[in-house]
């Protein structure tokens, strides 16, 4: 690990966590979903707000009654009131999703001289973590780009890789199993990185993007890059072709699309990566596919 600084064992509270990690007048998003009502709730707001005592209170009232609580790592325009790429007033994070593998993945990335101490590891539930690095001068699309080539070197989840991605905010409860488990974020580095501090082979050919854009990169403003969509139709392929057991990949997927609209999404989007594999599986008759479900209206 290329970091000379010492190891520190800081557990920050949620409004720590905010701080650190947004310029007070940052506007942030925050999700609240509560799976069980199937109500989602986003705030946009300055980072400043979003810290305070009234907010938190407010987030832990919607956590004790069965809400999940997620943060936006890259912050937005001052006029943005939804969080698109393009709301994004500039990329502040990178990081990587450790969803399976574990402790291991964990290990191998720490140990690893590819990429520098992440200034974050939450443990998000039991044997799964998010890593997360604060860095400056990265456009969309080299930060998209590099979470992808941490993916491919750590055995992270791809479908948590997009610019707009939430993730877990520290000090509130995982709802998703039977008992509650407290996100920690343990402070691991204190440093902001730059794009030449990550030694990854970022543009591999590979990548899902540089299978879709083969002409050099252009300005921010003309890039067009792969949908999320597309990234979840990739990653259920590549789960798909490695054996992972469908339900699973798409209980990964709707987790990962917490603010997806349409229950039948994840199911949607498995069911189409298992067509696409079978029908080149040549050597194997294609099995036929659940029909009835029609494409989601995306935003």
């Amino acid at each position: 690990m290329n970091a000379p600084e010492k190891r520190t064992l800081s557990l920050p509270s949620a409004s720590e966590y905010i701080l650190d990690n947004f310029k007070p007048t940052d506007r942030v998003a925050i999700l609240v979903l509560n799976r069980q009502l199937g109500e989602t709730t986003q705030r946009i707001t300055t980072a400043q707000k979003a810290s305070s005592p009234e907010f938190q209170a407010w987030l832990r009232y919607k956590n004790a009654n069965g809400a999940d609580i997620y943060i936006g790592m890259n912050a937005l325009q001052h006029h943005a009131s939804t969080r698109t790429k393009e709301d994004i007033e500039t990329i502040s994070h990178v990081y990587l999703d450790i969803d399976h593998g574990g402790t291991a993945s964990l290990e191998a990335l720490e140990n690893s001289e590819l990429v520098p101490r992440p200034n974050y590891v939450l443990n998000t539930s039991p044997d799964k973590y998010q890593v997360v690095w604060k860095v400056e001068g990265m456009a969309i699309e080299e930060a998209e780009d590099l979470n992808q080539a941490m993916v491919r070197e750590f055995d992270g989840d791809p479908a948590a890789t997009d610019s707009t991605r939430v993730l877990r905010l520290p000090g509130f409860a995982n709802k998703k199993y039977a008992t509650d488990f407290y996100v920690q974020a343990r402070t691991e580095s204190t440093q902001t990185y730059h794009l030449r501090d990550f030694k990854l082979q970022i543009d591999s050919q590979d990548a899902p993007r540089n299978q879709q854009e083969q002409a050099a990169r252009r300005p921010l403003t003309q890039t067009k890059s792969l949908s999320q969509s597309e990234h979840d139709w990739a990653y259920a392929k590549r789960a798909l072709a490695r054996g992972d057991d469908a339900e699973e990949v798409i209980r990964r997927i709707a987790d990962y699309r917490a603010e997806e609209k349409h229950p039948n999404y994840a199911r949607y989007t498995v069911e189409k990566a298992r067509a696409a594999l079978n029908s080149t599986r040549t050597d194997v008759p294609s099995q036929p596919e659940a029909s009835g479900h029609s494409a989601p209206v995306r935003e």
